[in-house]
């Protein structure tokens, strides 16, 4: 995968892709960081969330640069299995940058995104996430997590925020804190700012 920008003496390729899409993260409530691969290309990119009350009878849920679907099932498994009270809340979830993420290892970090917006609380800003939702709110492990933590690392995140299930001894953290949770529940106590 190759990234370019346009600029006055024409396309030019980024180096670091990471950085651009993390450029002007915004570390208030409603964002978290996730880890996806492109290829094999590991990216760290921003996943905004917002709830709101809705207006309507029957909420909206939006979502821009992850599966539609994805979102509904998140969306169920923090009303059903975590308690969020999402049944009256429009959710709007944007991936910054316009990329488009494929892959359920964009759950953890989107699910994060969508509960910090609610309680309006933001996510750990020194921390990444690397994770599968599945239906009964627990953690699934992901392919290629060195190549994810080696590129985490690399722009300066302390923290990485993985499903218990994946934390092995032989697991290189690259000078990153690993963080584990067996459940959606378990991550929010882990990555959210406690007040």
């Amino acid at each position: 995968v190759g990234v370019f920008e346009m600029r006055e003496e024409g396309m030019i390729e980024v180096t670091n892709a990471s950085e651009v899409f993390l450029a002007e993260r915004s570390k208030s409530p409603g964002s978290a960081v996730l880890v996806t691969l492109e290829g094999t290309r590991p990216l760290l990119v921003e996943c905004q969330a917002l709830t709101s009350t809705t207006s309507f009878g029957l909420p909206r849920r939006t979502a821009n640069g992850i599966d539609y679907n994805r979102l509904l099932i998140i969306a169920a498994v923090l009303s059903k299995r975590v308690g969020l009270g999402l049944s009256n809340q429009d959710i709007f979830v944007n991936v910054v940058g316009g990329m488009q993420v494929d892959e359920p290892a964009a759950d953890l970090g989107t699910a994060l995104a969508i509960a910090s917006s609610f309680r309006d609380v933001p996510v750990l800003g020194d921390l990444v996430t690397v994770g599968e939702v599945g239906l009964s709110g627990e953690l699934r492990s992901v392919s290629q997590i060195e190549k994810r933590l080696n590129e985490a690392a690399k722009l300066g995140f302390k923290r990485c925020l993985l499903p218990a299930s994946m934390k092995h001894s032989r697991l290189k953290s690259e000078g990153l804190e690993i963080l584990t949770a067996r459940t959606v529940g378990e991550a929010l106590e882990v990555a959210l700012v406690r007040g």
